[in-house]
């Protein structure tokens, strides 16, 4: 059962890492504080992009299986988990939009997609690796300790928009979007990792069997 946990992480750092490689090469076009990484879907290498978030939501999806075989994320953990990798499918399958030039079908789905994923990430996170249940794991606590992290980094994001709307100014001109977008992204890929090492690690009871018929 850890072993679609171990293909998941997998998925999730080969993804991660296309990503990452978008950004470190368009370092001198694009600049990361202000540009989001959906921008990336935009250019000539849209389907790097496509790719490397396609990725990330099917290993999170293996990451998320292997934790509910073993009884380990319960079902609104589970149905949060796959909310998120949904979302990205939807970010990847539906590209950024101009809001400059209108509105857009594509770009207000691309947009919800993205608010999902960022959103359920956390909640599945902290429902999956509470530290008060009975099963728990150096990479469980370290998830649940990144969970909370994003958390207050969306809690933070939403402070800001708030005052910057009390002042008459747009939400993208409040802060260095690009920057709060990829350290969020960051914290949330940490956090997903983390789970699926709680998740690969080999049972306790499958350790003991294999103990016992070696005595």
């Amino acid at each position: 059962m850890h072993r679609s946990a171990r293909w998941g992480l997998g998925a999730v750092g080969a993804g991660a890492a296309l990503i990452v490689g978008l950004d470190l090469a368009a370092l001198g076009e694009m600049n990361p504080l202000r540009r989001t990484i959906s921008e990336h879907g935009l250019g000539e290498q849209g389907w790097i992009f496509g790719l490397g978030v396609a990725l990330l939501a099917v290993g999170s999806a293996a990451i998320g299986l292997s934790l509910a075989r073993r009884r380990l994320a319960g079902v609104v953990g589970t149905v949060a988990l796959m909310a998120w990798s949904a979302g990205l499918l939807v970010t990847a399958c539906f590209p950024k939009h101009d809001w400059s030039v209108g509105p857009s079908l594509s770009g207000s789905i691309h947009r919800a997609g993205s608010v999902i994923a960022f959103l359920s990430l956390p909640l599945a996170v902290l429902i999956i690796a509470r530290p008060w249940r009975a099963e728990r794991h150096r990479a469980s606590l370290a998830a649940f300790a990144f969970g909370i992290v994003a958390v207050l980094w969306v809690l933070g994001m939403g402070a800001v928009v708030m005052v910057g709307a009390r002042s008459g100014l747009a939400w993208w001109q409040v802060m260095p979007l690009g920057l709060v977008e990829r350290c969020l992204a960051a914290i949330e890929v940490i956090a997903l990792a983390a789970l699926g090492v709680w998740a690969a690690r080999k049972p306790v009871g499958l350790v003991e069997e294999t103990e016992s018929g070696l005595t």
